[in-house]
């Protein structure tokens, strides 16, 4: 199975910050991707990963990850509102069956492993935040928020708990690529 692992945002627009751990998203996701990649190698996984930088506009996003051929799109946030807001969520592209069994598979997992606010799977359509990267790539895809970033009590649960969040996606992948690929 091949998987996209796309990095949210990008290093001059770097997402949701925690300013008092002066912590953002893309720095976060970025870690947390290489973490994931590391431990499927470790583990011996047939999984071959694609670690995905968007290059030039979020519009052009879905195009340079179809040229990689996955078979899995994950996209790696952190969400933001109001420094109280909590919880965890995926989203999916609404039409796409595989998407929200998928994003269903992530959310159980995240939720269960990081034990934050079950905000549920959304269903997405293309003019929803996210929701072209969602609609126009060839393989099911899902954005990934397990936390609020400007959450101090969510971030801190998320780092202590970072080995086992890598661990959640890092088999949740390899339950999907065993079960359906």
């Amino acid at each position: 199975m091949k998987v996209a692992l796309v990095v949210g945002h990008k290093a001059s627009s770097k997402g949701a910050c925690n300013e008092n751990y002066n912590l953002s998203e893309f720095d976060y996701n970025t870690k947390i991707i290489d973490e994931v990649i590391l431990k499927l190698s470790q583990d011996k996984s047939k999984i071959e990963c694609f670690k995905v930088f968007r290059q030039t506009t979020y519009s052009d996003l879905p195009e340079q990850i179809n040229e990689l051929h996955p078979d899995i799109v994950l996209s790696f946030h952190c969400n933001a509102f109001n420094k109280k807001a909590s919880g965890t969520e995926v989203l999916y592209y609404h039409k796409s069956k595989r998407g929200k069994l998928f994003a269903d598979l992530f959310q159980e997992a995240i939720v269960s492993m990081l034990r934050l606010p079950d905000r549920n799977i959304l269903p997405c359509t293309s003019e929803d935040r996210g929701g072209s990267l969602l609609r126009y790539t060839n393989a099911p895809a899902l954005i990934l928020e397990p936390f609020f970033i400007d959450n101090d009590l969510d971030l801190e649960r998320a780092s202590s708990m970072k080995e086992h969040l890598v661990e959640c996606y890092a088999d949740t992948l390899e339950f999907i690529s065993s079960n359906y690929y």
